[in-house]
């Protein structure tokens, strides 16, 4: 039984790698444009110790208008609030000390958390795992942005990649087939609306997410 528990961790690399490389492709983004703010120390500092994409954009987004750094921080504590809540929906499913869990808490991220939460018994190995490998590909992403790549040519292929992103959280966290059948029915919905209608690709994928990350009867 333990052995194939063991072995049963690395399948997590299935499900995580498609997200790890849209991971990346947002860290290359980020990369480009603070290379056009930032020292090249800084912004790898803050991939390092804050590896928090929405935080981080923020940021950048922030020093660009202006802000000082009250408004910075305020930002930061509003962003991560939503980690309180999911730390709280994921702690009956973590084991161990309040130090190995405080170390695990540093690769909860969004997409982390789905594969975790999804995983149950084996949450606390999904968590280190699929964030080890989404911290890795978020400072690759960086460095490659800040040592070259293109602002305006790397955000296409961010564009294209965010619906995927969701959509594919979504069906990692499902259970059964419904929930996959369902996946892919969404998948195609989102690619054809979103060629369709260009104005609202930033808004239906994550709708669409939503609902398919809903349980349905045979998935309860």
């Amino acid at each position: 039984m333990e052995d194939r528990s063991a072995g049963a961790r690395w399948w997590v690399l299935l499900p995580a790698a498609p997200l790890a490389g849209a991971i990346g492709v947002f860290g290359l983004v980020f990369g480009a444009a603070a290379n056009e703010q930032i020292e090249f120390a800084h912004a790898v500092a803050m991939s390092l110790l804050v590896f928090s994409g929405t935080l981080q954009f923020a940021t950048l987004g922030l020093l660009a208008g202006g802000a000082g750094v009250l408004a910075i921080v305020v930002t930061a504590i509003t962003l991560n609030l939503r980690h309180v809540v999911m730390g709280a929906v994921l702690r009956p499913h973590v084991e161990g000390s309040a130090l190995r869990r405080a170390l695990l808490a540093w690769f909860m991220l969004d997409e982390s958390f789905g594969l975790a939460i999804s995983s149950r018994r084996q949450a606390s190995a999904v968590l280190l795992i699929s964030g080890a490998l989404f911290f890795v590909a978020w400072q690759a992403g960086t460095l490659l942005g800040l040592l070259g790549a293109r602002l305006v040519a790397v955000e296409g292929l961010a564009a294209a990649l965010f619906p995927i992103l969701f959509i594919g959280l979504a069906a990692a966290t499902t259970r059964g087939r419904g929930g996959m059948a369902r996946a892919v029915l969404a998948a195609i919905f989102v690619l054809t609306l979103v060629q369709l209608l260009p104005d609202v690709h930033a808004f239906v994928p994550i709708a669409v997410a939503l609902a398919v990350a809903m349980p349905g009867p045979r998935d309860r």
